[in-house]
């Protein structure tokens, strides 16, 4: 967005150099920590950037009512900015990037400080716009928010990008199915039932007394206090399961398949090789003996 300078560096916006002022003026962008004068009412701030973008007065107001409908900051435009709350700002600042009509939006912890209600206003508008063909860039921390929206993530580590691709990409073969058995006063009786149904699924050598195995299919399972974990996105693997159980009596409260979440995937891009620990902020990568760490990331 050129608001600083590279030392060094060479990329491209929209297939253009970066900082070619015809293609800065197809983006959108909210800042993170933007600051609108307070002494403006709502619908100034638009047009002022608007004007800012060189847009036409006529279409700036047709734009400006559009926009402020979008964000649903309507009854609110004839007021200051001083006397809106920090999801008002956001909600202004998100109207504030579509006023030029981009066909790349960028967004920098556009939730943030957000209430709930906003925070999902603010996702359905994202949405329409990637459905209305514009790219949408979000930066931010709040991973589970971006997992409800993003088609793509990618996850940096000390400016480098670590992973990226859609979350089924990121996840595949970390899929598992977990099957749970109705709580029990015995909760042992849970267990040695799931134990006792494991051959159905075919197992490599005798059924462990607890803990973790193979199937002779390759697939992990582990036993749980009244629950089965299977290393599985195939339901057909653990049809044989569930139906012992089921003859033998026993009520299944639950069969979820799980993935890990965004929020895994970023814990695991960040870990230490050496310690296995989460790589702590601030630290130094050390070349000559091998380790690795961050200052942090963002997805």
């Amino acid at each position: 967005m050129t608001v600083i300078r590279p030392s060094s560096c060479e990329g491209t916006v929209l297939g253009s150099p970066v900082a070619d002022k015809a293609t800065l003026a197809r983006v959108g962008y909210l800042p993170e920590h933007h600051r609108f004068p307070d002494y403006l009412k709502g619908w100034q701030v638009l047009d002022f950037y608007g004007a800012m973008a060189g847009i036409p007065r006529k279409a700036r107001k047709q734009r400006i009512d559009k926009l402020l409908d979008l964000v649903g900051m309507t009854d609110w435009s004839r007021k200051r900015i001083k006397q809106y709350s920090k999801g008002m700002r956001q909600r202004v600042g998100l109207a504030q990037a579509l006023m030029n009509d981009p066909e790349l939006v960028l967004l920098d912890e556009p939730t943030d400080g957000v209430d709930p209600q906003g925070r999902r206003d603010i996702r359905g508008i994202c949405q329409q716009m990637r459905d209305e063909g514009r790219t949408v860039f979000i930066n931010s921390h709040l991973l589970s928010e971006l997992e409800m929206v993003c088609d793509r993530v990618a996850i940096m580590v000390k400016g480098e990008v670590a992973q990226q691709g859609t979350i089924d990409e990121l996840t595949r073969g970390q899929e598992q199915y977990r099957v749970e058995l109705a709580p029990s006063e015995d909760t042992a009786a849970n267990t040695g039932a799931f134990h006792a149904a494991l051959p159905a699924l075919g197992i490599q050598g005798d059924p462990p007394q607890a803990g973790r195995g193979t199937l002779t299919s390759g697939e992990w399972f582990e036993l749980e206090p009244g629950a089965l974990r299977v290393g599985t996105s195939d339901p057909q693997l653990i049809k044989p399961l569930v139906r012992v159980l089921v003859e033998e009596g026993h009520t299944i409260q639950s069969i979820t398949r799980q993935r890990p979440s965004l929020e895994d995937l970023f814990m695991a891009a960040i870990q230490d090789a050496d310690t296995g620990k989460a790589m702590k902020p601030g630290a130094v990568r050390n070349e000559k003996q091998n380790k690795t760490s961050a200052e942090g990331g963002r997805a």
